[in-house]
């Protein structure tokens, strides 16, 4: 970590620090700047320890003081929230959404596609970690993530596919968010024991994905009209 960190900060020490008084300390940055510095560096440190990790040792690693770490973000909470923000969030992109719902695609085609992209820009091995993390913790960072866009991002898979397959959907929402789960926590273990167990390294990531879509959608019909 400590050599990760000090090639995040790209500044060069110097006798005093006119920010925090600290010899040697790291040179003055753009308050813009350095607070991007501290998020960044915040990022792979929460993602490699945990969030119950001491923000002593992460004002070390960025090379401040853990005073002035609290002049950018007053809190740990407020440093954390910052953390699901960016690296949670903002991992994943609305554009997916309206790709979801382009009827001019196949829904094979648009989830095979998303989740090929999701899986490449989201599931990575710091997101994962992040997310496990905050699971295991007391904040609401996880359940807020699946609330405000897995949620969302179930009900469209099922829509967008009976609508192809012609099936009405079952009445019970609840039914309807287990079933596209199938789909969407395949993946995701997937994504998980790829990054985080060192496993099922052996197939491509593409052809992981085309599989559990197609398995997806070949039962779809058949659970629709056994839930309906």
């Amino acid at each position: 970590m400590k050599a990760k960190s000090d090639a995040l900060r790209g500044t060069k020490k110097v006798s005093a620090c006119p920010e925090d008084g600290r010899t040697g300390a790291t040179t003055r940055m753009p308050h813009a700047e350095r607070k991007a510095q501290i998020l960044s560096t915040a990022s792979d440190f929460f993602a490699d320890y945990g969030l119950t990790a001491q923000t002593r040792r992460l004002a070390e690693e960025c090379g401040v003081s853990q005073r002035l770490l609290y002049r950018f973000f007053p809190t740990k909470q407020d440093l954390l929230s910052e953390v699901y923000r960016k690296e949670i969030l903002g991992a994943f992109k609305a554009v997916w959404f309206a790709e979801l719902k382009d009827r001019s695609r196949t829904v094979e085609y648009r989830l095979m596609h998303f989740y090929k992209d999701y899986v490449r820009h989201t599931l990575t091995r710091k997101w994962l970690r992040l997310f496990m993390y905050a699971s295991l913790s007391e904040s609401s960072m996880a359940p807020d993530y699946i609330s405000s866009i897995i949620t969302q991002l179930l009900e469209v898979i099922m829509a967008e596919t009976a609508h192809e397959k012609g099936v009405e959907l079952p009445r019970d929402e609840a039914m309807c968010h287990e079933i596209a789960w199938t789909l969407h926590g395949a993946v995701s273990h997937y994504a998980i024991r790829r990054h985080l167990y060192q496993a099922s390294q052996v197939l491509p990531e593409d052809q992981v994905v085309e599989m559990h879509v197609r398995m997806f959608l070949a039962g779809f019909e058949a659970l629709m009209e056994h839930y309906a």
